[in-house]
């Protein structure tokens, strides 16, 4: 091979070396500092099937279905579903006043919350009760559980969907069995349920099915809860079906595949690189571990200064490479030359 193809081609296979590391630690670093925004490092669980103490503070996406394990329970009515959520609506039937325009009208309809008849336009005939007797409420079941790992409150209050549940009227305390009656998917203090009167209350049940979500949260011992840190300020989410890593957080680009492969790439390129530009002369074990030095010298410089910042720890395990790489160059330099 010409002399001046032999330094072009070792020249190449340096640059090459060079960018192969530079784009694998890039990547790495645009998926760490995506993920700080979140709350951390993220690391996909899939089905959850191991709360492996490893992962621990770690961002997780954990796939599968909700096992209840203590089914939600409102114990004033005695009411209980098979569900992550159960929530209690509370309507009240209630004088609303209606704009149209400038003409002003009443009309009594179901409502869920106090209406200020002392606001009203024409407060005369119209007059509402100032407050509900019962309130609505939400209860969470004792445990819900994705894979090995249980939700949190706030996991749980981010359940989307739910429907109207019927419910059991043998397990209505007796003291509420006295004002109460079922009527349909309600209780309801109608004694017309069809034609009720002011002031009469209507109670129902929201569950939220036990579904197959997808939960992107930190790990806390064997909890999934909102990330303390996240930029964002919410730090986790909940979603219906098993959904990819891309869908959960699509701003967070994936990492390099085979990472350490590319690394040994590029340290073979460079040491192939650096080989090729040695002087002209009968190969040797030493110009051998020169090359070797040299591509891991200069590989592990370009890695610690993209690392330097943002993570000293790793930064600071290429920087000792970057030694020992230094170290064998030097002391087969002074081997040559003695």
């Amino acid at each position: 091979m010409q002399l001046w193809l032999q330094r072009v081609l070792g020249g190449l296979l340096l640059l090459a070396g060079t960018g192969l590391v530079v784009t694998t630690e890039q990547g790495l670093l645009d998926n760490r500092h995506a993920s700080d925004r979140h709350g951390g490092q993220i690391v996909d669980l899939g089905d959850g099937g191991s709360s492996d103490r490893g992962h621990h503070g770690n961002l997780v996406r954990v796939a599968g279905p909700i096992r209840v394990v203590e089914d939600p329970f409102d114990p004033e009515f005695g009411q209980r579903a098979r569900a992550p959520v159960m929530i209690r609506h509370v309507e009240m039937f209630l004088w609303r006043e209606i704009r149209v325009g400038g003409d002003v009208h009443y009309e009594l309809d179901w409502v869920d919350r106090p209406i200020d008849s002392r606001r009203f336009a024409q407060p005369s005939g119209h007059v509402n009760p100032e407050r509900f007797p019962i309130e609505g409420k939400q209860f969470d079941a004792g445990q819900a559980r994705v894979g090995n790992f249980a939700m949190s409150p706030p996991l749980l209050h981010a359940l989307p969907g739910g429907a109207l549940i019927t419910p059991v009227i043998k397990t209505l305390p007796v003291n509420l069995a006295a004002s109460f009656s079922l009527n349909g998917n309600y209780f309801t203090t109608s004694a017309h349920p069809e034609q009720p009167r002011l002031g009469d209350l209507r109670v129902s049940w929201e569950a939220v099915p036990p579904q197959v979500v997808t939960v992107f949260a930190q790990i806390n011992g064997d909890e999934l809860v909102p990330a303390a840190s996240a930029i964002d300020g919410k730090g986790f989410d909940v979603q219906i079906g098993d959904r990819d890593l891309a869908d959960v957080v699509p701003d967070v680009p994936s990492p390099p595949s085979y990472v350490w492969l590319r690394r040994i790439a590029a340290v073979l390129l460079a040491m192939f690189g650096a080989l090729l530009l040695l002087p002209e002369r009968p190969r040797t074990h030493h110009d051998l571990l020169l090359a070797v030095g040299s591509g891991l010298l200069l590989v592990s410089a370009v890695a610690c200064v993209m690392w330097l910042g943002t993570d000293m720890a790793m930064g600071g395990v290429w920087f000792l490479v970057a030694l020992v790489g230094m170290g064998v160059a030097v002391w087969r330099l002074r081997a040559t030359a003695e």
